[in-house]
Order: C-alpha cells, then structure tokens, then sequence
C-alpha cells in the first residue's frame, strides 16, 4: 500500500508535533498517531484539543516533565531490590512533579472544560514526598535520617578526628625522621611520612611507600588502636542507611499502583497539551467533523508553510460533487491544494486542529495518494511505471468512504495516451463513489470534467498584467497551464514561442486558449562568453622533445643500462634512434637518459659520420662530392 505519510508530509508535522512531548511514551503515541475511525472516539480527541489550548492560552504550560527512568524504578521496588539514594531523590522529584501538575489543573478548574478534571486520577503522595526529601539529599542519605544515624556519624567524626591528632603528635615530637610535617591516608589508614632510613624508629605499621622509595608511610601503634573502633562505627552506619533505604524503597513498592496510575495520567495529559501545543504553533482551529462525505475548508494553509506567505485556501467537496480537476500553471500552487486539502483532513481525523479559519471535513475510511513522480532505480521503475503502479494500487483500495488525491494525472508518457488513460482513471474514481481531487494540465481532461456529473473543474488563478500565480483556487473554472505566458515572462525569444504557437495551435495568433501577441517577447537569445579551449600544437611538442637529446649525445639506455650515442634526435612521437656497440636502434625517449652533451665530447664542427656511417659509405659521399657518379646511391641503414 502506497504510505501517504510521507507524501502529504504528515510525517513532517508529527517530527514537529513530538517536540512539544515531554514524555517518551507521549512521543511514541505522537509517531504511531493514525486516523480515528471511531466518531465519538474523534470527537473526545478534538474536543481535548481545544481545551488543551485553551488552557493553555490562559494558564500557561503547564508543568510537566519527562518521568525518565520512574516506572523501572517502580518496579524494581516491587521485585524487592533497594533503590540507590540518588534513584529516591529522583523519585521524590517525580512526586513533587505530580503536586505541581495537580495544582495547575486544580487552578483551571471552574471553567466549562472538563480536561482539569484529570487533577482527580493524580496522587502526589505529599507524606512519602516530605520523607524522602528529609532523609536523602544530594544522593546520599541525610545525617539526621534517624537519631542512630547522626549519632554513629558524630562518633566516626571524632574517632577520625582523635586519629588525626595523635598522628600529628607523633609528627611533632619525630621531626627529623619525618619526610613531611603532615599526616596522610594510605589504604583508608592514616599514617605519618618517614625517611626510609628511619622506619624502624616509629613504632607501628608499614602500610605503604612512595614511588622512588624514599619515603614509607607508617600508621603508628597510637593512631591503631582507634582504626578498629572506626571499622565498627562504619560498618553500623552502613547498616543504618541499608536499612533507611530499604524502609523508603518498601514505601515505594506501597505505592506502585498509586504511581503507576500517575505516570499514565501524566503521559496522557503530555500527549493532550502537545496537540495543544502544536495547534498554538500554526494558529489552528477546532473542525466540525462529519461522516456525509463532506469537505468544506475557509482559509485554509499548510500547516507547515508560514503564515505570512501562505495564500488562503477556499475549498468544498461533497454532496453532488465528488471530485475536483485543478488545472492551472506551473508553480501555481496545484500540489500545494492538493496536501493542504488531504493534510487538512487528516490532521482532523487524527484529533488534531486544522490551520484554517473555519472547516467542516469528513471522516474518511482511508487516505489513497499519488503525488510525486515515484521513480526507482532498485525496482526499475520509471516516472510513468511507478505512476500507473500508484494508480492501481490505489484503485484497489478505493471505497466510497475514501479520499483519493492525485496529482499531474496521466503524465509521463505520450500526451494522447497519458490523457486517455486520465479520463479512464477519473471514470473508475467515478464509479467508486469516493471522494477524491486530481490535477491536470490535459484540456481533453477539462472537458470531460466540465461534462460529467459529479466532477467540477477549479483552477489556480494566474494573474496575466505581472505575469504571476495568485495561488488562489476558484472552483468551478478549468484553469489554463499559461507555458506560454511563463516561458515569455523568463526570456524565451519571440521566434522560439511563435514556433511553439504553430507546433501546438498551427497558428501564432492563439495560445493558452486565448489571444496573445508574442510581440513583447524578447528578439533572441543572448549568448554569453564561455571559456576557450586549447589545443597543444603537435609542432611545438615535438619541438620540445627535440630539444632534449641531440646529435652525438652519449646516453644511457634501460632498462639494460647501456651507452650508446645519439644518431638521429627525436621526432615528434618522442622516438630517437641511438647507436649502440653493435647496432643501431629505435627507443623512447623516456627510456634514454643523458650522460655527457656531444657539445662537451666534440668541436663544433665535428664530421659525425665517422661516428654512424660505415667506411664504404664514407668513400662513396667523398667521391660523390668530387664529381658526379650515374647510378650510384648511398645505402643508409634502418
């Protein structure tokens, strides 16, 4: 089934919407919210809503909190473990919580709302509370918990202090074989630096030493005698807080049920004031709800569009009309009628209020929409397949108590067949007896509107002086696509538009179903400079490469590494042709690197066919030069 959430961006506004949740139960609601198909079910929700935000406008927010972590403490004290110091407070704070939530409720009561009512369900268990915050603070149990408690803790102070005395005694009077002038805990143990050399001079324990050695620390007999009387006052004082909070957390485990009532009222309340919440934020209305397939909307905006830029949307289905084709241009709003009417709808069946002045709007069996061009690459599918695979499957699912928007109906694929299959499409919504708003651009699909019982044609107005969408949709008009009027307003030259004109009306002097004179268009289209590419020339690399070895060079070849010497430069490829011991050959020349210049190993003048000719060669060019010889050529090797 095709998920309408995120196409009408319903999913949008609840991500939104769960800010205003306090709770994590609420927020959890707030993402699985779907329509109610209950009516009183729906009416209790909206009718919450409102006195949610009417409190609200009035009182303020009221004082929640998000309860993290109190029904697993709940329970734990159930199971009979012993909640931490720390867990207490925090549920102390919990019940303070429920107190301040009970006040503010019992503040709003003496209206005509019924929502404070809810002070009733909620026990803020005010003795517990005071308990609790008496006997623990800043995570640890208070000292005046219990008269045994604050006494053991004044002993293990003075038996603390009467050790830190004698170890200071036994300082002062052993200077000198002190490390320190100060005492120190080791391993619980309160013991007296010694210089190392001196530790058996101190009469007591070696607990422990420092890292280079030097020092030992040692707890001495007099300081000892009171450590064992400190161990015992421990042990009873943590017996005593044991004990103070397994007494609290049995109160706890008391009251499990009272609190487990608490927390689901105090999630409920969350969840009520965060439809209140969301509705101050876009200026909602409370809608009058009916189930005779009728959809009136006054003033109606996205709820997600701001405010001041929204365009106030004028909408009515039902009773003898079934549906609506919106025609009208590009970027006119079309889409944006489309989700705001669905949206609209339902937003008001989830028991949310709607961003209108005014709306009366039906409860639907479900909401079927085909907005978007659906295009997948994992499933192969293509802008027209994932459109006419939407449309199936939302015939499928289409009953008389559904709403069915669609947008760009029959688009993606040849103009007559899209604009066939758009007329057989609207003919089976038709026959479904839903409900159900489409848009088009086809103006075959406006005259079959314009014909058939049950369907009204609307348009998004476009206002021709500024050349600009209004975004205001008048029912009962087909609208016209204005291409022409747009692609002028942005530059589209005046021969291009009049060759548009003849393709589409085999004519100039009508367009957009109206006269219009192309005369105002601009003449052409202004090219602007765009950057230059180069070729490198083939003349100049190979004069560059050229440049590199030259005749008479001694080189070195690889990867063999032998020398050879320079026989004829390079060309314009980058291959040269070096003379080795025995041959001569050609390479690369990024196979050949330079050793010594040929203007460093010979005179300016050099003859280097001595190097690279063979001896008959030689003779016959010196004949040659003497006189002129028939038949006669010198061989060059290859």
């Amino acid at each position: 089934m095709y998920h309408y959430e995120p196409i009408l961006e319903f999913d949008k506004l609840k991500k939104q919407w769960s800010v205003y949740a306090m709770t994590q139960a609420a927020q959890k609601r707030i993402a699985s919210a779907e329509p109610y198909h209950k009516e009183s079910d729906l009416r209790a929700e909206l009718r919450e809503t409102t006195e949610a935000k009417e409190l609200l406008e009035k009182y303020g927010n009221p004082p929640l909190v998000s309860l993290t972590g109190i029904q697993e403490m709940v329970d734990a004290a159930v199971r009979g473990e012993c909640l931490s110091a720390g867990e207490l407070e925090g549920f102390a704070k919990a019940l303070v919580a429920v107190r301040r939530l009970k006040g503010y409720l019992v503040r709003c009561k003496g209206q005509t709302q019924s929502l404070p009512y809810y002070e009733e369900n909620l026990d803020a268990q005010e003795l517990l509370a005071g308990e609790i915050e008496y006997k623990v603070r800043g995570g640890a149990v208070y000292d005046n918990a219990t008269k045994l408690l604050r006494s053991l803790r004044t002993e293990i102070e003075h038996a603390e202090q009467a050790m830190r005395e004698k170890a200071d005694a036994v300082i002062r009077a052993n200077k000198e074989l002190m490390s320190d002038c100060f005492c120190t805990i080791r391993g619980g143990r309160i013991c007296v630096p010694v210089k190392k050399e001196y530790k058996f001079r101190i009469s007591g324990s070696v607990v422990d030493k420092s890292a280079t050695g030097n020092t030992v620390f040692v707890e001495p007999a007099a300081v000892a005698k009171y450590y064992e009387e400190l161990v015992a006052l421990r042990l009873d004082e943590e017996a005593e807080v044991r004990r103070i909070l397994y007494e609290l957390t049995a109160q706890v485990a008391d009251i499990a049920d009272i609190m487990h009532e608490n927390i689901r009222m105090i999630e409920k309340l969350d969840y009520i004031f965060s439809k209140g919440k969301i509705s101050l934020v876009y200026d909602g209305t409370e809608p009058d709800i009916n189930l005779d397939g009728k959809i009136v909307i006054e003033d109606g905006r996205h709820p997600l569009m701001e405010k001041t830029s929204c365009v106030p949307l004028h909408f009515e289905l039902g009773g003898q009309i079934k549906g609506i084709v919106i025609t009208g241009p590009n970027t006119g709003g079309k889409t944006v009628a489309l989700k705001t009417v669905a949206l609209a709808c339902l937003m008001a069946q989830c028991g949310l209020h709607v961003a209108c002045k005014k709306a009366d709007l039906c409860m639907r069996s479900n909401y079927l929409c085909d907005i978007g061009d659906g295009q997948s690459i994992s499933e192969n599918l293509s802008t027209f397949s994932a459109h006419i695979k939407n449309v199936l499957d939302i015939l499928r699912h289409t009953n008389k108590d559904s709403l069915i928007v669609m947008d760009e109906l029959g688009s993606g694929t040849d103009p007559t067949e899209g604009m066939g299959l758009a007329v057989a499409i609207l003919e089976e919504l038709v026959k479904s007896g839903a409900l159900f708003v489409v848009t088009t651009h086809y103006p075959e699909v406006k005259q079959y509107a314009k014909q058939q019982n049950g369907i009204q044609n609307a348009r998004m107005a476009f206002d021709k002086e500024t050349l600009c969408p209004t975004y205001n949709l008048e029912l009962g008009e087909a609208g016209e696509s204005c291409a022409f009027y747009i692609a002028e307003k942005l530059g589209m030259p005046k021969t291009m538009l009049e060759n548009a004109a003849r393709a589409a009306y085999n004519t100039t002097e009508k367009c957009c179903e109206i006269d219009y004179d192309f005369s105002m268009a601009v003449q052409e289209i202004k090219k602007e400079a765009a950057p230059k590419l180069e070729r490198k020339e083939k003349q100049i690399l190979a004069k560059q490469l050229g440049e590199k070895f030259h005749l008479g060079d001694s080189v070195m070849v690889y990867p063999d590494k032998k020398l050879a010497i320079v026989c004829k430069p390079m060309d314009e490829k980058g291959v040269l042709r070096v003379q080795l011991q025995n041959k001569k050959i050609w390479i690369n020349h990024k196979r050949v690197k330079l050793v010594v210049a040929a203007k460093e190993l010979y005179p300016p003048d050099y003859d280097f066919s001595i190097l690279f000719d063979t001896v008959e060669n030689r003779k016959l060019r010196h004949q040659m030069e003497r006189k002129y010889m028939e038949n006669t050529a010198i061989k060059s090797e290859e």
